[in-house]
């Protein structure tokens, strides 16, 4: 036990002492994260309020078709063009994200009584035409329900009578629920931090010390090699469970400074959340800790070793964005497992919402038990000649 705590010791005094592997395993994602969340959140808040009260100007082609529609749409504040040549090539090209054709037909439609056909060009595949369409959209929809209440009216109708049934929206989402859509990558950093933290310790303490021949000495002191590998392993969990609380305390600090309030959310980062948050990742550092320590161990050298790692920071991009592309409601098989789990149960907990305990159990305990196998058979291979002397 002696040997194994020296180990950890040593790896520990090591990586401290190098300020640059220092930064990037504990500094660079609890201060680059939480920059990223906030500038993004007024990066949106700012183009919704720009192109939501920037004058519209629409391209209207027939606009001789439908002169009230187009006076309509003047009283709205919207800025009428002269009809492009090509329309469509107009959108394609983005030279206007909206373009408002009224066809011949119009007319004739709109004195026969049927509904009046008008036809809006637009790219939704781009989003910032989402913004523009939505607003000619609303904008013709309200024209059309004023004069189909006024055709009512004039032919003795209540208006209501058109709308036999109203559809009442009952919105049951809090502030709190609608802080952890805003939040949807909160778990992929989690993540992200959990494999980064110790990612340079794990190479540095194997790969690297066989690159540098330190590792053959070290091997010969009277100390299990067993003891030695978990020394190193301890170290890179440490170094990874370290950078996990720095990221989720630096949330917490960060949190005042997002516009929660213009963008209708609330968020609780309180010291209980960052208990349940830790508790519930805090496995997948120990399981990271034990695979990067296992590749880098295989490793011949450091920069082998760097490649083997830019492949592992995929295994925890997945479960997010599964997560994200493919939202599903947490199920009790889920918690077995390992990393996706933990993304479920980081969004119910940002919800607000009750989680079992024989979830958090499943979950965390799935994948501690599966870092503690994997962490077991690293522990095996200082014993194997091929693998220590590999780069020899």
């Amino acid at each position: 036990m002696n040997g194994l705590l020296t180990v950890f010791r040593k790896e520990v005094i090591e990586n401290v002492r190098d300020r640059r592997a220092l930064f990037n395993s504990l500094l660079l994602g609890p201060i680059l994260f939480p920059i990223l969340i906030i500038g993004l959140s007024y990066l949106t808040l700012s183009a919704q309020e720009e192109k939501s009260k920037a004058q519209l100007e629409l391209p209207v082609v027939g606009a001789e078709y439908g002169p009230n529609l187009v006076a309509h749409l003047r009283q709205q504040g919207v800025a009428i063009l002269p009809a492009p040549e090509d329309p469509e090539e107009t959108v394609r090209r983005q030279t206007h994200p909206v373009v408002l054709r009224i066809p011949a037909a119009y007319p004739e439609q709109w004195r026969s009584g049927e509904p009046a056909v008008i036809e809006l060009i637009a790219d939704p595949s781009r989003r910032e035409s989402n913004i523009p369409m939505m607003r000619v959209s609303r904008m013709v929809s309200a024209y059309g329900q004023q004069i189909g209440s006024a055709r009512l009216q004039l032919r003795g109708i209540a208006p209501a009578l058109a709308s036999p049934v109203l559809v009442k929206q009952v919105d049951l989402s809090t502030p709190q629920s609608r802080g952890a859509l805003a939040m949807i990558f909160l778990p992929y950093f989690l993540m992200i931090t959990a494999f980064t933290g110790g990612m340079h310790l794990a190479i540095d303490s194997t790969a690297g010390e066989k690159e540098r021949k330190s590792l053959e000495p070290l091997l010969l002191n009277p100390t299990p090699r067993w003891a030695i590998m978990t020394g190193k392993m301890l170290a890179t969990a440490a170094f990874a469970l370290a950078s996990l609380l720095l990221t989720l305390l630096s949330f917490k600090l960060a949190l005042p400074y997002m516009p929660t309030g213009a963008l209708g959310f609330e968020l609780d980062l309180g010291l209980g959340m960052v208990g349940k948050l830790l508790l519930v990742v805090g496995p997948v550092a120990i399981l990271a800790a034990a695979l990067l320590t296992l590749l880098a161990t295989f490793a011949k050298g450091f920069r082998e070793a760097q490649s083997y790692m830019g492949l592992v920071v995929f295994i925890p991009m997945l479960p997010s964005l599964i997560f994200m592309s493919n939202p599903m409601k947490p199920e009790f098989w889920m918690m077995s497992i390992p990393m996706f789990s933990q993304n479920l149960l980081i969004s119910e907990f940002l919800r607000g919402e009750s989680v079992p305990n024989q979830w958090l159990l499943v979950s965390s305990g799935g994948t501690l038990l599966l870092g503690l196998i994997m962490a077991a058979y690293a522990a095996t291979l200082f014993n194997r000649p091929r693998v220590v002397f590999g780069s020899s």
